[in-house]
Parts: structure tokens; sequence; C-alpha cells
């Protein structure tokens, strides 16, 4: 008699960043480089950065006649191997919460206290 399978829903990972955030890799080959975040994928916890982790992928010719061409993109990193990072003071930091005058939950790096939403 052969089990079942159960279905699951996939898991959504809770992250420190959202896409639009600027993060410096804090590990792995392109370790120290600073880019804006492009797509979050809280399924995998990870994350696209521009210009970090580039990959090349060659395309055959799907037609005759047509060439074959050399694609460059951006591969997913790991959101634990990023960090936060402040343009005005030019360091990367962890991020905390708090409330601001008005009662809205507000992200804030702790090295600088600078608001980042």
């Amino acid at each position: 008699m052969a089990k079942k399978q159960r279905q699951t829903t996939p898991v959504r990972h809770k992250m420190h960043v959202k896409t639009g955030d600027t993060v410096q890799v804090i590990a792995g080959k392109d370790k120290g480089k600073v880019g804006e975040i492009l797509r979050a994928i809280p399924e995998t916890s990870q994350v696209i950065v521009k210009g970090v982790n580039i990959r090349t992928k060659h395309v055959k010719p799907t037609q005759e006649g047509e060439s074959g061409s050399i694609n460059t993109y951006e591969a997913p990193v790991h959101s634990s191997n990023v960090m936060l990072y402040s343009n005005k003071e030019k360091v990367a930091s962890r991020a905390c919460y708090t409330f601001t005058e008005d009662g809205r939950k507000v992200r804030k790096l702790r090295k600088t206290g600078e608001i980042i939403d």
C-alpha cells in the first residue's frame, strides 16, 4: 500500500530586508559589494541584488539564421549574507524596530540611527 503524499504550502521566511533596500554583501565571492535589492524571495529566504552574483548564460539560436547570445543576469543570494547599508555614513548596520511620534512602526539602523522606512 503506497503512502499518501501530503501537500504543503511553501514556507515564507521572515527577512530583515525588503525590495528597494540598499545592502552590502558580507559573505561570499562578492563580499564588500553594495547594491539595491531588486527582488526578495521569501520562500527560499533569498534576495537578488543589483550588480552582485553575476552569472552568464549561453543561449543557443532557436531559428535558422539566428545567432546565439551570451546573457548575464543576477543570481539570488541568501538573505543572511547581506546587511543593510547607510549611504550617508557609508557603513553597514543591523536593523531594529521603533515607533515614530505618530505611532508608526519603522525600521532603524542601529549604528547610525537612520530611519529606513
